[in-house]
């Protein structure tokens, strides 16, 4: 039964790097369409609210919670490698140390989807606001990117729900991990006595 676990702990710390990326990677795309086609509205970049099409605010509303995602997406990165830096992956027995990283992996990922979740459908909606018609005739006037879609605010159920299942995960396998620790002691402690 070890070995099962050992394979799915090595698997699950790797997937918790991995989805920490992808969470890098979508923090840095999501503003993309949103600069490609909202940014040259503005007629005057210091003052976000002369524009050529109402509704392209949303690209500077969206400025400080890009840069707090950003930032949040790395710490995610950091602690998904603090599971490799405290043998999390390779050890047998869990000590303080990888209860701590486990748990701050998994706290951190639940924080990380409720505030994206929160803040990007907010934005979502600011987004739907804008008024396309005027958007369109600024994109085929001036050459620039038109686009209605809301693909890269959709995208963050998949982002956070595979980050949410590795934590999901990440927490089983230790309750697991504590089951099979017990099952090991009253083995040895029963040898023990047997011996004696």
């Amino acid at each position: 039964m070890y070995k099962k676990q050992m394979t799915a702990q090595k698997i699950l710390c790797l997937a918790a790097v991995i989805t920490s990326a992808i969470f890098f990677l979508y923090a840095l795309g999501i503003m993309t369409d949103l600069y490609d086609s909202l940014y040259d509205t503005m007629r005057n970049p210091s003052n976000p609210f002369q524009t050529d099409v109402s509704g392209s605010i949303v690209y500077y509303n969206m400025q400080e919670f890009n840069r707090m995602f950003l930032m949040y997406s790395i710490g995610q990165i950091l602690l998904g490698v603090l599971l490799f830096v405290t043998n999390t992956h390779s050890r047998r027995r869990y000590y303080i140390g990888n209860y701590a990283a486990t748990g701050l992996f998994v706290a951190a990922g639940v924080y990380n989807a409720v505030f994206a979740h929160t803040y990007i459908e907010i934005f979502k909606a600011q987004f739907l606001q804008v008024d396309f018609a005027a958007l369109k005739e600024h994109a085929e006037m001036w050459g620039t990117l038109y686009t209605e879609s809301t693909f890269w605010f959709d995208l963050h159920y998949f982002v956070f729900g595979l980050l949410l299942a590795v934590c999901a995960l990440l927490a089983a396998n230790t309750v697991w991990k504590v089951r099979l620790m017990k099952e090991e002691a009253g083995l040895v402690e029963e040898g023990r006595r047997s011996a004696g």
